[in-house]
């Protein structure tokens, strides 16, 4: 959601922090702003809007030697100059940046403004900085660890005193925060994307932990000042990674960069000569796999359906009871953990606050949680108790492509490794481990078609409605397609099992409200024929995702995308990236901001 930077060195710090806001923009935000320290003042310059808006606002011969910026994803007050970040105590003298949510705060305010305290916004943030103010006696990070232990909420926080220079004070609870380590200057940021440029020395900042930087060190306490011995970690990710090159969008690279993030999903896990796979961040012996006797996947959003194709994956090929379960609805319903249980917490940022939260959860009443994600040294992946990165490499773009396809590499892998532990044969793991190494070859001849899904999607762009529809393996498949079209096209479309219209949805269906209907050549192929005839039957458009060379479904869908032959299990990849292609060049159509789609934010770390 927002974004965190601050800086502390020798280079024109202005400069430093709008950098680090246009990397952070994927994270999806409504406002801007910085704050600069020099010559004993701040200079605060902040605009609803784009960035854009905020950089025609700097004034020439900005300066000073550290400072702290802000892109705000409004949750509290609406989208003004006021209500952006950096917010100020009533003397000016405190500047503070913010992301999280303060559940509290109207209590505080009362108090405040009964102390004398005047308000400039209507954000919940605002309340941190006359705490800090109230409890200021010549030291900050001595205030604001009496501020936070306050607060009843979440927060990433980084906050400056014009009576300190040179200083800034971080402090995280639930809200992501990462300090960078550079030559002769400090970093603090919201993620490692703002900092990359400048530096890969990185140290993750944990829940209930304060750091404080100057130029040239820092130093972590907690909040009762005990100091705290952290672990310098490189990034790997290189800056190339997070530049567009040469595509028009980052959904776009994405999608593209697919048949590689899939291999890199696989590569290295696999052990050929016993057909098996190779997993061992699981962190769990032979016998403890063995005596899994079910699977709960606790995730949201796209990651959620990912795991609802594990789901049906593992339970009818690893045959073991497998079910993905919404994270929010999880951590509120008391779950009950049964013995031998397994969970895995599936997430590309590894800071989704109701994943996160639903893990902390299950951990608490004695569950081992997995965590399954991309972002490493990301909350889940360091307080999992173990897990699997998806190595996708950065993912800018708000609506998620290729995570989706790592995430499910990586349960086909776990649908492997146990089968073979069980009662699949060696004969049956090889032809696995083949069909799913041919994957990156099949989607990338997809992404060579494209221009059939271009087409077809001019052609339906300008609809209001859409219906998608799967069965088996395919469903979920449907689900996250209708989910890709929503986001980023704001075309209303629902997901459904091609068996449920006769339930309701196809009440729906007319000449205006086309569907787009998963047909692989597998068991259930002449049931969604029959869907389908059911469709035309009530002068409903048909766009089918069909089999290369499937005559039958061309003379009786008006349209049609064709897919590789894969085996029927595998049918999720090759039916996925046709459904993201057609988002994206719909979006791109109806002029939408593709990679930062109204309202959305890539990371949501709020409840």
């Amino acid at each position: 959601m927002c974004g965190i930077i601050g800086y502390c060195g020798p280079k024109k710090t202005a400069s430093i922090l709008i950098e680090g806001l246009k990397r952070l923009e994927y994270r999806g935000y409504d406002s801007a702003g910085i704050c600069i320290a020099g010559q004993g003042q701040f200079r605060i310059i902040k605009s609803k809007g784009k960035i854009k808006n905020l950089q025609n606002q700097l004034p020439d011969g900005l300066s000073g030697n550290y400072g702290i910026g802000h892109t705000r994803w409004a949750t509290h007050g609406g989208v003004t100059d006021n209500n952006a970040h950096p917010h100020t105590d009533c003397a000016g003298k405190i500047a503070i940046a913010h992301n999280g949510i303060i559940e509290n705060f109207e209590a505080l305010k009362n108090i405040l403004t009964h102390e004398g305290h005047k308000f400039q916004s209507e954000t919940d943030s605002e309340v941190i900085a006359h705490l800090i103010e109230k409890y200021y006696k010549g030291n900050l990070e001595k205030a604001v660890k009496e501020a936070i232990s306050l607060i009843k909420g979440t927060y990433g926080l980084v906050c400056m005193h014009v009576d300190e220079p040179g200083l800034i004070v971080g402090a995280r609870n639930g809200s992501p925060l990462v300090m960078g380590i550079g030559e002769n200057e400090m970093f603090l940021a919201s993620d490692v994307t703002a900092i990359i440029a400048h530096t890969k020395q990185v140290v993750y900042i944990e829940d209930k932990e304060v750091v404080c930087i100057t130029q040239n060190e820092f130093r972590t306490t907690d909040l009762n000042n005990r100091e705290i011995e952290k672990e310098v970690e490189q990034v790997s990710w290189e800056l190339q990674e997070i530049e567009k090159s040469g595509f028009s969008h980052f959904m776009e690279k994405e999608i593209f960069e697919q048949p590689e993030s899939i291999k890199r999903a696989i590569i290295g896990r696999i052990v050929p000569e016993l057909a098996t796979a190779k997993l061992g961040g699981l962190n769990l012996s032979t016998n403890q796999l063995l005596n899994v006797e079910r699977i709960k996947i606790i995730a949201a959003g796209t990651s959620f359906h990912a795991g609802l194709v594990a789901a049906y994956l593992l339970e009818s090929i690893a045959r073991l009871p497998c079910v993905a379960e919404l994270a929010s609805e999880v951590r509120y319903r008391n779950p009950i953990i049964e013995r031998n249980s397994l969970y895995f917490a599936v997430s590309q940022s590894g800071e989704t606050a109701d994943t996160l939260y639903a893990m902390r959860e299950l951990q608490r009443k004695g569950a081992i949680v997995l965590g399954i994600c991309n972002v490493v040294g990301s909350s889940i992946a360091r307080e999992s108790n173990g897990g699997v990165y998806i190595h996708s490499g950065p993912e800018i773009a708000v609506a998620s492509t290729k995570a989706f396809t790592s995430q499910i590499s990586v349960f086909y892998l776990l649908c492997l490794l146990l089968s073979r532990m069980k009662d699949m044969s060696l004969e049956t793991g090889s032809s696995f481990l083949e069909n799913l190494q041919t994957i990156p070859i099949n989607v990338g001849k997809i992404l060579e078609s494209r221009q059939k899904i271009k087409q077809l999607s001019k052609k339906y762009c300008h609809y209001k409605d859409f219906l998608f529809l799967g069965r088996g393996i395919n469903y979920p498949v449907a689900l996250e397609g209708a989910l890709k079209l929503k986001e980023i096209s704001y075309i209303h479309a629902e997901g459904y099992s091609a068996a449920e219209i006769k339930h309701g949805p196809i009440a729906l269906i007319n000449e205006n409200t086309p569907s787009i209907v998963l047909v692989p050549d597998d068991r259930l192929r002449e049931k969604i024929i029959s869907n389908i005839k059911e469709i035309k039957a009530r002068n409903g458009k048909v766009i089918a995702l069909c089999v290369e060379g499937d005559e039958e479904i061309k003379k009786i869908a008006d349209d049609t995308i064709e897919v590789p032959k894969v085996q029927e299990i595998f049918y999720p990849y090759v039916m996925i990236v046709p459904l993201q292609l057609f988002a994206y060049y719909s979006a791109l159509e109806l002029g939408r901001d593709v990679d930062q789609p109204r309202n959305l934010a890539k990371s949501v770390t709020v409840e």
